[in-house]
């Protein structure tokens, strides 16, 4: 049986708590926070992913365009369609897992290892937003099998290959069961970056702690996997075809 073979597929209806009135964002200041002494290490713990293009990238050639030529600013209106650096900005979600009995594996829309939050490795993907919509990409991690969790790499990589973290404003936020939600905003400039590292969340003793990693690579998982030691083999893998 492969690494990543006999991962179940089955649906699941998950609680996330409500934690819209509160936040608790991460900084390289303030970089983690114990989810066991905010009372928070039970449940399930909802990861969304969530991004925009940066104004500047959208409206800043028009502009500067009017600039020089004012007079065009009295033309009808042009319909113009999103270039194809706006339209191939495919941010996907992913988690690296060890667990305590020492298997390791990875949860992502590439290769369509969407986990299972019931069964190891207790994280499962809901889906794969390929147009950075409002909702963005979920993953729920089940905390009531937290003894069996040594450690959870939490990351956001490009999937068509271009660089475009500079384009982009994404955040990564955390909902616990009760509590406030956690935020981390991936603002930092980074343009020649595939992939970065959002969140570590980890076993620390009788703990579990979410630390801000934020580290931008220029690579793809399998460098992520070499910056944090977690020895995974890797080859190159492609999504299904999009349904209309």
């Amino acid at each position: 049986m492969g690494l990543f073979d006999g991962l179940r597929r089955g649906d699941v209806q998950f609680d996330s708590g409500d934690a819209s009135t509160n936040a608790i964002e991460l900084t390289k200041r303030r970089a983690q926070i114990s989810l066991t002494k905010q009372g928070a290490a039970s449940g399930h713990l909802r990861v969304n992913l969530s991004w925009r293009m940066r104004t500047s990238d959208i409206g800043g050639s028009q502009r500067e365009s009017l600039l020089r030529h004012p007079f065009r600013a009295l033309r009808p209106p042009e319909v113009v369609g999103h270039s194809q650096s706006m339209v191939n900005v495919d941010l996907d979600l992913g988690c690296l897992y060890e667990l305590q009995d020492g298997s390791k594996g990875v949860v992502q829309p590439l290769g369509g290892y969407y986990g299972d939050a019931n069964a190891a490795p207790y994280v499962k993907l809901s889906g794969d937003d390929r147009f950075g919509s409002g909702s963005g990409e979920t993953m729920y991690i089940n905390l009531d099998h937290r003894d069996s969790i040594k450690r959870l790499l939490v990351f956001v990589y490009i999937y068509d290959q271009t660089p475009a973290f500079d384009r982009t404003h994404a955040s990564v936020t955390l909902y616990p069961s009760s509590g406030p939600r956690i935020e981390v905003h991936l603002d930092e400039r980074q343009p020649q970056a595939r992939s970065c590292a959002v969140v570590m969340i980890e076993k620390v003793k009788d703990e579990i702690v979410v630390r801000r990693e934020a580290k931008f690579v220029y690579g793809f998982q399998a460098e992520l996997d070499r910056l944090y030691g977690w020895g995974l083999q890797w080859g190159r893998g492609y999504k299904s075809k999009i349904d209309r």
